[in-house]
């Protein structure tokens, strides 16, 4: 088990996390960090509806991210329902009926030793060595189904067991406050990399760029590499086949003049995905470009820049706040403290990092001078 210094650490910066104005998927990779910190485990997951209501999976052991095809078979949901209590593919029944983190001795109806036998384990458990876990279901405040998370333990590992589960229960709506996907401001974003895939209007993948070869995979996870051949050329995710339905609908007039697009955003990050029809030529048919575009937002970077500093959780609090724009008095009522105790921790921060004003900050911070909610300086 993690010291104690260490877990409270990781449960304020999780807690912190929660205050920010920055949510969703996106974050389980820190998040998972985090609990690492409080709770020991080998791996971790995160099962969560993705912007098409399908199931979408983020996955740290590879072995089990390879056999997310096998487990989203439909073949596979009666397996599973011979030896779990509820099937994870029936998301809406889990968050029914499961509250507070569950133990792998909850989640089962047979003796462990017949889920070791089972087809189930043999196509999805045993190739990435997962001998324990346990699972939380993350909700809204108004019973929603966000996500739900699971800690592995792998090979021969202790089990894990009521300790820690009573260690994860706490941060339940703290992690939910996370998780839940949040509005996208397009402002306030950059464009990180774009790719093209050119396709027919069937959907059948005829070519991708560079660029996109690695964009796919880390928009569409598992289901871009499932599908990425299947004999007579690559299969599109089901969102893109919408978006060329949505595009064959603009040329029959049943659509605005408008080019199809959409925002798509899961644990890989968002992307913007638009489609344009191509000019036909002698020799060629009908032909699609779909354009691939991954947005960062700015608050993204922003924490990536302020991570590695370390800084006290007071200074980072105002760090952060100030680079996103909000003057003195909006900081000390968003945290709760008087105005006096921001221009405290505010002299300490500037001395910290060896700055004048909050121009400076933002510099070191690597953040525009324009100001998101006041125009402050202090």
């Amino acid at each position: 088990m993690p010291r104690r210094r260490e877990r409270k650490q990781a449960v304020a910066r999780l807690h912190q996390m929660a205050c920010l104005d920055f949510n969703g998927p996106q974050l389980i990779a820190p998040v998972l960090r985090e609990l690492r910190r409080i709770i020991a485990f080998d791996s971790g997951g995160y099962f969560y509806p993705g912007p098409d209501g399908e199931l979408d999976a983020y996955l740290e052991n590879p072995a089990l991210q390879a056999a997310m095809p096998d487990y989203f078979d439909p073949r596979m949901l009666r397996n599973e329902s011979q030896v779990f209590h509820r099937s994870l593919q029936r998301f809406g029944e889990v968050v029914r009926h499961e509250h507070g983190p569950h133990l792998l001795e909850q989640l089962i109806k047979v003796p462990y030793a017949d889920l070791r036998r089972s087809d189930y384990y043999n196509a999805v458990l045993r190739p990435s060595d997962v001998s324990n876990w346990m699972s939380l279901v993350l909700r809204t405040p108004q019973g929603q189904g966000i996500g739900m998370l699971c800690l592995y333990r792998h090979g021969g590992a202790r089990s894990l067991g009521r300790d820690e589960a009573a260690a994860l229960a706490p941060l339940e709506a703290c992690l939910a406050r996370v998780l839940q996907p949040g509005e996208l401001n397009t402002d306030d974003s950059v464009v990180a990399d774009s790719g093209l895939l050119i396709v027919t209007p069937m959907g059948r993948l005829l070519w991708v760029s560079p660029e996109a070869e690695r964009l796919m995979p880390q928009a569409f996870g598992w289901r871009w590499c499932a599908n990425r051949w299947d004999g007579q050329g690559a299969r599109l995710p089901l969102a893109l086949q919408l978006l060329l339905q949505r595009l064959q609908w603009s040329w029959e007039g049943r659509a605005g003049p408008a080019l199809p697009q959409m925002d798509w955003r899961g644990a890989g990050g968002w992307f913007t995905l638009r489609a344009t029809r191509l000019m036909e030529t002698a020799g060629t048919g009908e032909a699609v470009a779909i354009h691939v575009t991954e947005r960062v937002p700015r608050v993204a970077r922003l924490l990536a820049v302020l991570q590695p500093l370390a800084l006290p959780r007071r200074q980072h609090e105002l760090a952060y706040w100030m680079a996103r724009g909000l003057s003195e008095p909006q900081i000390a009522a968003r945290l709760g403290v008087s105005a006096a105790t921001v221009v405290y921790h505010r002299r300490v921060l500037y001395e910290r990092l060896q700055v004048q004003d909050r121009q400076g900050l933002l510099a070191r911070l690597q953040m525009p001078s324009t100001s998101v909610g006041g125009p402050s300086l202090a």
